[in-house]
């Protein structure tokens, strides 16, 4: 039997990168999928691409009342098993050129949008008597990094709820945990330039980036049975970058 047989996820940002590469595992291991995002265009595709164990729905994931909209739309389809809140933004400057409003564009997506989840969810994981919430940090979430003040900020945050939320939420039967990502080979790590992404590439241990879907591998094992006596760890995969 296919691990995640007719159980139900919600992958935020799950239109392309790290998100897609979840919701293509999750459904070919028997998953259905709902994938949220703000890229409609792309997101409709892929879930029309995955075929009837998938659907699409929009959402900022800084917007509380759709937050809720689409918990109930997943609800609709069945009990929900799991949460990845995978959304995130990542615009590097140096501090003196980082402003406010980047600052808090990081904030509203990267940290706002993972509490907004983890809240959200809740009720609906109390209503089946348990769920699984997996939040993408960052090796950002685990050293400091030049250049990208405003991100890596919040991705400590999402590392510190994650603790959190697995202490309050674990009587529950709730389960949480993070995901600490390195240099991996998506459009987001793109946003930086290519020479300065080989030179970090270069300091590490194992010297390439990863995939997309080597961290969708230790997604799915955080959100199986596999890791059922797992919550509040942070796991890095991260060719050794943080050592």
């Amino acid at each position: 039997m296919r691990r995640f047989e007719n159980r139900l996820y919600l992958i935020t940002g799950a239109a392309r990168g790290l998100g897609a590469a979840q919701a293509q595992r999750l459904v070919a291991e028997g998953a259905r999928v709902v994938l949220a995002d703000v890229r409609e265009a792309e997101g409709r595709a892929l879930a029309q691409s995955l075929g009837p164990a998938a659907c699409f729905e929009p959402l900022d994931v800084g917007d509380e009342a759709r937050w809720a909209e689409v918990v109930a739309a997943a609800e609709r389809l069945g009990p929900l098993h799991g949460l990845v809140n995978n959304a995130g933004i990542f615009k590097p400057l140096p501090i003196a050129q980082t402003d406010a409003e980047l600052y808090n564009q990081h904030v509203r997506v990267n940290q706002l949008g993972t509490y907004l989840g983890i809240r959200t969810v809740v009720p609906a994981f109390e209503r089946t008597g348990g769920g699984v919430i997996v939040n993408l940090s960052s090796a950002a979430g685990l050293i400091g990094v030049p250049n990208a003040v405003a991100y890596t900020a919040t991705k400590w945050a999402v590392r510190g709820m994650t603790k959190a939320a697995a202490k309050e939420l674990g009587p529950r039967n709730i389960r949480v945990n993070s995901v600490h990502p390195g240099m991996i080979d998506t459009e987001m790590v793109r946003e930086r330039d290519a020479a300065v992404n080989q030179a970090l590439v270069n300091q590490q241990p194992i010297k390439r980036m990863g995939t997309a879907d080597e961290i969708a591998g230790l997604v799915l094992f955080l959100l199986s049975d596999e890791a059922r006596y797992m919550t509040g760890a942070e796991l890095a995969m991260d060719g050794g970058r943080t050592l």
